[in-house]
């Protein structure tokens, strides 16, 4: 019997996910943005979450330097998405170093989500920033709530008794990922977090090893390279957002609600054709 095995992306594909940005050198906050899509705009850009609780955020002085802030603390980061091969003393040289983002700028994404997701049943509310290698500095800050799309906790629900393992993988924080996931009903063995897109593309392939089958739905261009991976590529275009063709291009099947994922997962047991 033929083994299949289903990779989900989380922020757009699973939950329903609000974002908002600050551009800090322009002092201009831009709700509704697609962060990934703002950081593959440039080779220079690298997408980090930082591992922080708003709360604690908020009640720091506004006027902090973010970068005193993250080192007094000692918070940590995530690489979540870059186009650029870059070491983690890359990265932290510039955050740590940063002259420019302060607390206050990331505060103004926190109180904008908590705004406008005040009526929903956030499971996750991630903040980071996107660095600018050549400029040096936090180009932006950044804030993003989820909660579940309709359907997608039964989605899952339906692929467990189909006997198909589903997991995770992603570019949120892991903690926030296992929240999801609990309430999902995915095992947390099963969520990779603070996964860059060379990072998801290694797991569909570590997958493949496992699996006689391996699928991945995505829903942005940080996807890209797990399509390539997979054997199926699904890309899901249920949030709302601007998508580059060639996403359109290298997925299976385009679907529009995550349960459409099942029909799809259903017939590959009967007909599985090789992807050249």
């Amino acid at each position: 019997m033929m083994t299949v095995a289903v990779v989900f992306d989380s922020a757009g594909t699973l939950l329903s996910t609000y974002r908002v940005a600050k551009d800090v050198a322009g002092q201009v906050l831009m709700p509704g943005v697609e962060t990934t899509t703002l950081t593959f705009a440039s080779m220079e850009r690298v997408l980090i979450v930082l591992p922080v609780h708003s709360k604690h955020i908020i009640t720091a002085p506004p006027a902090m330097l973010l970068s005193a802030y993250l080192a007094e603390n000692k918070v940590g980061f995530g690489i979540s998405c870059t186009r650029k091969i870059l070491t983690a003393d890359d990265i932290g040289d510039l955050l740590y170093a940063d002259k420019k983002a302060t607390v206050g700028d990331l505060q103004e994404c926190i109180r904008n989500v908590w705004g406008v997701c005040r009526g929903e049943i956030m499971l996750t509310l991630n903040s980071g920033a996107i660095l600018n290698m050549a400029q040096r500095s936090v180009e932006f800050t950044i804030t993003a709530g989820g909660w579940p799309f309709e359907g997608a906790k039964e989605a899952i629900t339906a692929l467990h008794r189909m006997g198909i393992p589903a997991f995770i993988a992603s570019g949120d924080r892991s903690t926030k990922l296992e929240i999801m996931a609990d309430h999902l009903g995915i095992p947390r063995d099963r969520v990779y977090g603070v996964a860059t897109p060379s990072v998801k593309a290694q797991i569909v392939s570590d997958l493949k090893k496992e699996y006689d089958h391996v699928v991945m739905v995505g829903d942005g261009i940080n996807d890209l390279a797990a399509f390539h991976a997979a054997d199926t590529a699904i890309l899901t275009v249920q949030q709302a957002a601007d998508r580059p063709r060639e996403l359109f291009e290298t997925a299976d099947h385009v679907i529009h609600h995550v349960r459409d994922v099942l029909p799809i997962i259903d017939g590959l047991a009967g007909s599985v054709t090789s992807r050249s």
